[in-house]
């Protein structure tokens, strides 16, 4: 679906067909009929509007034709229905620059955008370098505040580990690094885009704009940084409580095994007093009594051995 943005009187208003100066918005459903349409309305590549489509694209730039395409990485709650699967992804937004548009293309539901749409009426159109900046801007953002949600999930996720031991709890945690690992790669990649933006400057940016574009690339170091302490911390927490868990397995082996010993021994007593043959004591009338204080006797000075060198 293709909307045709343009501000009247800080209002939003959307139009039928491409004017000067506006903001074309490319949503799913897509349609190919839509792409080749577009593409011949505003002469750009079809290339640069298919290219969306494609989740593992990565950032990156390029210019043909006197048309700009930018691809930025932008984080997004995962969808999917398998529970193994992480919580967040992160997929590309393609931004081009036409002579007289800015087009944005995204291939799923994106927060970014549509924060930007919100805003919308505080931005011009025709300056597309402010817009493209603007978007990048919200990308940032979206990153920050996941990255917040993220840490507090893992908090919390932590502390019912701490009182429950449960697989569930783990499982979550994979999934949160998950999360993180698609966090990290993307802004990674997204401040190198920037720094190559920042370094060629390949949009002609005045000297506001280049500040704009430096306070970007210093945030995004920023959330790339809190996403690698995050990781860090979250794989150091897994690896803490599975040497708990392994620990723990460790103690009721131990147990199960001291059990076996302190019972093992009067089983012998009994078996070799059960045994068809002549044995001490056998026409005593206390006969059976001796067996099952012997076996009680030597169960107590084993239990008392164990819990003295604490193996139980």
């Amino acid at each position: 679906m293709i909307q045709y943005l343009k501000n009247v009187d800080n209002q939003t208003v959307e139009v039928s067909k491409p004017e000067n100066g506006i903001w074309v918005n490319l949503v799913p459903p897509f349609k190919e009929e839509e792409f080749i349409e577009l593409s011949e309305q505003l002469d750009i590549p079809i290339e640069f509007l298919r290219d969306s489509l494609d989740i593992d694209e990565r950032p990156r730039f390029e210019i043909e034709d006197n048309v700009k395409f930018v691809v930025i990485k932008t984080p997004a709650e995962n969808n999917s229905f398998n529970d193994s699967d992480a919580y967040y992804i992160t997929i590309p937004i393609c931004i081009i620059l036409t002579h007289n548009h800015i087009v944005t293309v995204n291939s799923f539901d994106n927060g970014a955008i549509k924060k930007f749409l919100n805003t919308f009426t505080k931005r011009q159109p025709d300056n597309r370098n402010q817009m493209l900046l603007k978007i990048l801007e919200k990308v940032v953002q979206n990153y920050l505040e996941f990255l917040k949600e993220i840490n507090n999930q893992r908090n919390t996720l932590e502390q019912k580990l701490y009182d429950s031991n449960r697989n569930e709890e783990l499982l979550n945690l994979m999934r949160i690094q998950k999360s993180l690992v698609y966090f990290v790669t993307a802004l990674r990649s997204n401040e190198l885009l920037m720094m190559k933006l920042q370094r060629t400057n390949f949009l002609h940016l005045n000297d506001d704009e280049r500040e704009v574009l430096n306070d970007l690339i210093v945030d995004t170091s920023q959330a790339l940084e809190m996403a690698n302490v995050y990781t860090n911390i979250l794989s150091s927490t897994m690896d803490a409580f599975a040497s708990i868990i392994s620990n723990n397995l460790n103690n009721v082996m131990k147990r199960l095994t001291s059990i076996t010993i302190i019972l093992s021994l009067p089983i012998l007593v009994t078996g070799i007093y059960g045994m068809n043959v002549d044995i001490p004591y056998q026409h005593s009338q206390h006969a059976f009594y001796i067996p099952v204080i012997l076996s009680i006797s030597i169960s107590v000075i084993i239990g008392w051995y164990f819990m003295k060198k604490k193996l139980f």
